[in-house]
């Protein structure tokens, strides 16, 4: 029973910090739809980028985006920066692992594409550097955070988006970025591929 008892108390928790989350992050969610929204309209991308569970996070929204999430759809344009081993190791060993996705951003980002950067500290030093190319090259930024922000808020823009997910468990965070995340598809394909009926 204890067993049960830590996996129920698990569930609880998940659902009080979601819960807690929702009314304080969903004008940022939304603000930061509308800011991806905009660019695919103008023809532009979204690159995402995050170590560890923040990297699966990345793909799997670029994943929803590029194939499909809830309709059918054409494709958007979306890519995680994480995803090509050959890229990362040639970086991280020629240069510094700080800059395997801020090289890439500076060969393939344009002015008017998205970053999604996702940090659960908000001081992943990639990501930092990622946030600093993205800002070079006429990028907003969509931060996906959480504990007190980190280092990330220090380099946001006025015109960028931090979404922090008030926790300090790292497990808690990545449960609402999930969410986020599957909110920001959610928000796009309506926006974009409005349902006549609804």
């Amino acid at each position: 029973m204890e067993l049960i008892h830590r996996v129920n108390n698990n569930f609880v928790a998940s659902i009080a910090v979601k819960t807690q989350s929702m009314h304080s992050l969903a004008p940022c969610i939304v603000q930061a739809a509308q800011y991806m929204v905009d660019s695919l309209q103008q023809q532009h991308k979204i690159l995402s980028c995050g170590n560890g569970g923040s990297a699966a996070d990345a793909q799997h929204f670029s994943s929803e985006l590029l194939n499909r999430f809830e309709k059918q759809r054409d494709g958007l344009a979306a890519f995680a920066l994480t995803t090509d081993s050959s890229t990362i190791t040639s970086i991280a060993n020629d240069d510094a692992f700080e800059f395997v996705f801020a090289k890439q951003i500076y060969a393939l980002g344009q002015a008017g594409d998205v970053l999604l950067a996702i940090s659960t500290s908000g001081n992943s030093p990639n990501v930092l550097r990622a946030i600093t190319a993205a800002h070079s090259k006429q990028m907003s930024v969509i931060a996906l955070t959480g504990r007190n922000g980190g280092k990330i808020s220090q380099y946001l823009q006025s015109s960028d988006v931090e979404i922090r997910v008030p926790s300090y468990s790292t497990a808690r965070i990545q449960e609402v970025h999930l969410l986020v995340i599957h909110c920001l598809c959610d928000l796009i394909d309506n926006i974009l591929f409005p349902d006549p009926s609804e």
